[in-house]
C-alpha cells in the first residue's frame, strides 16, 4: 500500500475532499481540520500539520493530480526575523509577567488574526524549549525576573510568612500558657475556699 507522508493515497484524497467541500460551505480550515480529526481520531494539530505537508509534496506526481483543479494551495511562510522575534517575545514576556497566560497575550498580540496567534504561540514555545537562555535574556532586557529569580523571591515570601506565623503562634502559645495557669491558680484556690467550707 502506498503512503503519501504516512497516510495512505486513499486517506490523503479523503483530506483533500473534505477540505474542499467544508471550504465550499465557507467553514475555517481551523474548523475544518478539528471536524475532520473528530471524525478519523486524529489530532487536530497533527491533521493540520499533514495538510500543508501534503500541500507542499509538489514532487509527488500522486498528489499533483489529487490536488488539480482544487484551487487548494499553502500559502507561503515568511519567516521572522531575529529582531521580530524579540519584540514578539519581550512583549508575550512582559504580558505573562502581569498574569496573563500566554495564549491570552498572543491573542491580545494578533489583534484576533487565528494564523498570527498561532504563530506567535509557536515561536515562543519552540524559542522556550530550544533556546531558554534567550528567553532569560529578553526577560533582563525588559527588567523582568528569571523564572530562578521569581522563584527565590516567591521563596523567600513564604518563608517570611511562615516566620511571622511561627511567631505569632509561638506568642500567642505563651499568652495562652499564663491564661491556663492564672485559670489553674484560680480553680485551686476556689476548691480550698469550697473544702473550707464544709
Amino acid at each position: 500500500m502506498n503512503k503519501i507522508n504516512g497516510y495512505t493515497e486513499e486517506e490523503a484524497r479523503g483530506l483533500v475532499k473534505y477540505v474542499c467541500d467544508g471550504r465550499k460551505t465557507g467553514a475555517t480550515l481551523s474548523g475544518i481540520f478539528a471536524s475532520y480529526a473528530k471524525k478519523t481520531g486524529r489530532a487536530k494539530g497533527s491533521v493540520r500539520n499533514y495538510y500543508y505537508n501534503l500541500l507542499r509534496s509538489s514532487g509527488d506526481s500522486r498528489v499533483k493530480q489529487m490536488l488539480d483543479g482544487t484551487g487548494l494551495k499553502a500559502e507561503k511562510i515568511v519567516q521572522f526575523s531575529e529582531e521580530e522575534t524579540d519584540k514578539i517575545l519581550k512583549a508575550i514576556l512582559v504580558q505573562k509577567s502581569k498574569g496573563v497566560s500566554v495564549r491570552k497575550a498572543v491573542l491580545n498580540l494578533s489583534d484576533g488574526d487565528d494564523k498570527l496567534m498561532l504563530r506567535y504561540q509557536n515561536k515562543y514555545r519552540n524559542i522556550l524549549s530550544k533556546q531558554p537562555e534567550r528567553i532569560e535574556r529578553l526577560m533582563r532586557e525588559c527588567g523582568l525576573d528569571s523564572a530562578d529569580g521569581a522563584r527565590k523571591r516567591l521563596e523567600d515570601e513564604i518563608n517570611g510568612l511562615y516566620d511571622r506565623l511561627a511567631e505569632g503562634l509561638k506568642t500567642e502559645n505563651m499568652r495562652l500558657a499564663s491564661v491556663i495557669k492564672k485559670l489553674t491558680d484560680e480553680n485551686a484556690l476556689l476548691k480550698l475556699q469550697l473544702k473550707n467550707m464544709r
